[in-house]
């Protein structure tokens, strides 16, 4: 499973199959899957001593060129001496830190990018980057914690996936409060039940010219696959399209080989609740709209956050 899993992982985008979701797959099927980190990934997702160790080609953004002179370089102890070895412009430090990937040098996602924006780039030449290291010498600052949501946000912002949790598990306790089900509960009720279930859109599919629309939606849990009629769907054609946190209403079918599916009859676009992964006590990242950040943690112009918190569902147009 760990080879096949690296495979299509360096295949994408391919195939309906998100990068998360063939992780999870990946995961439920006793695989140890380990985070990016700059002392141990690649550029491709490989195999190492049985696990699956993700690439660095799973940051958004970044550039196998990086990768290659990462690898070459290594091993790093500081972010100063990653920066330096493998001659890395500010953009790479900065994508790295986002990605959380330098845990191995002892910093967390906050902490990482608190020190990027303190690095000189080693593209600077030799005295300007000396005076740069010069003026970043500041006080120690200590850093508010980042919450496991919040993490789990931009890890899906910067990699489409996390290993840390899955988005919906934040939200479970709102949903279940207002009776909505999860995927396998959904799985698991009996033919002909009426059910609200409730997950992150993966797939909108209306094969050739056909009057079904497939949705496909995920949550901790697992996926629901549900079908809603061309007549149901001109009628809710926004929230079918727009969302990317959907609440499907309908009924359970179960067919004698055991297949489930949700015969929907009613689509609420839910999209707005993502806000609440960046909302925390002590942390306060609000969102331009329902699924972006409008600010970044740190400030610097173009941070590589400013993106959809969940990557793009595979839809027919």
């Amino acid at each position: 499973p760990a080879i096949f899993t690296a495979a299509l992982l360096n295949s994408q985008p391919m195939g309906f199959y998100a990068p998360a979701q063939l992780v999870q797959d990946a995961r439920n099927h006793q695989v140890d899957v380990r985070a990016i980190d700059v002392n141990f990934s690649a550029w491709d997702n490989e195999i190492e001593v049985g696990a699956l160790r993700l690439g660095l080609r799973q940051i958004g953004g970044f550039h196998k060129d990086w990768a290659v002179a990462i690898a070459a370089a290594r091993p790093f102890t500081s972010l100063e001496e990653l920066a330096r070895k493998a001659r890395l412009p500010a953009r790479a430090l900065h994508l790295l830190a986002d990605a959380d990937a330098l845990r191995s040098l002892n910093l967390d996602r906050r902490a990482g990018g608190w020190e990027a924006r303190r690095t000189p780039s080693d593209e600077l030449p030799l005295f300007a980057a000396a005076d740069a290291r010069e003026l970043a010498q500041e006080p120690e600052i200590a850093l508010p914690v980042m919450p496991v949501s919040e993490h789990v946000a931009a890890d899906y912002q910067m990699t489409r996936m996390s290993l840390k949790g899955h988005p919906m598990e934040f939200l479970r306790d709102m949903f279940a409060a207002e009776g909505i089900l999860t995927c396998a509960q959904t799985d698991a009720a009996k033919h002909g039940a009426r059910v609200k279930t409730a997950g992150v859109v993966l797939t909108r599919q209306r094969p050739g010219k056909g009057n079904a629309i497939f949705i496909t939606i995920e949550d901790e849990t697992g996926v629901t696959n549900a079908l809603l009629w061309s007549r149901l769907f001109e009628r809710q054609r926004r929230a079918v399209m727009a969302s990317r946190l959907m609440v499907i209403e309908g009924e359970v079918q179960r067919s004698k080989e055991g297949v489930v599916h949700l015969m929907a009859t009613h689509i609420t676009d839910r999209s707005h609740e993502l806000e609440r992964l960046s909302h925390d006590h002590d942390v306060n990242v609000p969102l331009s709209r329902s699924d972006e950040f409008a600010q970044p943690v740190y400030p610097r112009h173009g941070h590589p956050r400013d993106v959809r918190i969940l990557p793009k569902s595979r839809d027919f147009h």
